[in-house]
């Protein structure tokens, strides 16, 4: 094992696995020469030259829908978008193409399409750099959605999404960038797609949570501990396809959960959880579930306003105490 922070695993994934396979490529602005505005892809183009490594005009829609050209004919490229919110600008390439050409073909092209995409806010960078649209790739079938929070499952999860044959959109929280952890060295170490993992075991309450809400909940979790209550926290991993099994056997422990996300609440991954708990666990639950997220708003530049909308730890005190007052 060695300790690592999110952006030294992702860029150790990308070695080996360009090592690994001539086939993959990397693709994005700002990607080669700079090693991209996060340090992501720092020193690749060093390594496996300009061919493999490409710097591509600012044309989310035009390196996209080459990326889609590249997986459909023998390469396995990863493109970067550099902020989430200009993933909007490419949703042609990845909804009707990317996500529908092995269905369209019956599954004699595969899409080993991996498209990268920094979710979050924080840092006043405003409306237009600061937004987490996963749940909008949660409703197209044919897609995977990958979200870890762990410098190993940042690592084990995008070695994993390389090697999938399908379109994977890899979600990191810009946030979690210098988060520090245990990877294991092993070149050959992944960690499998659609796998929920236990961040924390409780009694009295499940959190469902990913990304960077990981570390509020764990947060939430040891407060909550010095008041007796015992909370259990669920790191999804993977947004789709979702380990309802593993959510679903923690809530038959505890019988309340709180999903959290930092993306608006109104639409959110938590919204589509909760209906499924509600189809599947109904009688495993003796609280109604809830959700906690982002404000229905714009994010704002303010540092303060910024901070009042996105969810922060006391949100999470606030709905745990809730749910455990609704006898």
């Amino acid at each position: 094992m060695s300790v690592k922070t999110v952006r030294e695993a992702l860029n150790e994934a990308l070695f080996e696995e360009m090592a690994r396979d001539s086939r993959v490529i990397v693709m994005g602005c700002d990607n080669g020469v700079k090693g991209n505005p996060f340090g992501v892809t720092l020193g690749l183009a060093k390594e496996f030259g300009f061919d493999r490594v490409i710097d591509t005009p600012i044309s989310e829609p035009a390196f996209t829908g080459m990326g889609v050209g590249a997986a459909a004919t023998g390469l396995r490229p990863v493109v970067e978008i550099m902020f989430c919110d200009w993933v909007t600008l490419a949703m042609d390439q990845i909804v009707n193409m990317a996500a529908k050409m092995r269905y369209m073909f019956g599954g004699k092209v595969d899409m080993p399409l991996v498209v990268r995409v920094p979710i979050g806010a924080g840092g006043g960078q405003a409306a237009q750099h600061s937004q987490s649209l996963e749940a909008w790739f949660n409703h197209v079938p044919g897609l995977k959605v990958v979200a870890p929070y762990t410098p190993a499952d940042c690592k084990g999860l995008l070695k994993a999404a390389i090697r999938d044959n399908n379109p994977v959109i890899f979600l990191e929280n810009k946030r979690t960038y210098a988060v520090k952890g245990e990877v294991p060295d092993e070149p050959d170490y992944v960690v499998e797609i659609g796998r929920a993992a236990l961040a924390r075991q409780g009694t009295d309450i499940t959190l469902v949570t990913y990304s960077s809400m990981v570390r509020t909940c764990l947060q939430a979790a040891e407060k909550l501990a010095e008041e007796g209550v015992s909370c259990e926290v669920v790191d999804l991993r993977t947004l789709l396809p979702l380990d309802y099994d593993t959510v679903i056997a923690s809530v038959a422990r505890t019988g309340r959960v709180v999903v959290v996300h930092e993306a608006a609440k109104r639409g959110g991954m938590g919204s589509d959880i909760v209906a499924e708990l509600n189809e599947r666990a109904f009688d495993l639950l003796d609280a109604p579930p809830l959700r906690v997220g982002a404000l229905n708003i714009p994010i704002p530049y303010n540092a303060a306003l910024e901070d009042a909308v996105l969810p922060g730890v006391q949100d999470v005190l606030d709905a745990v105490r809730k749910s455990l007052s609704n006898e």
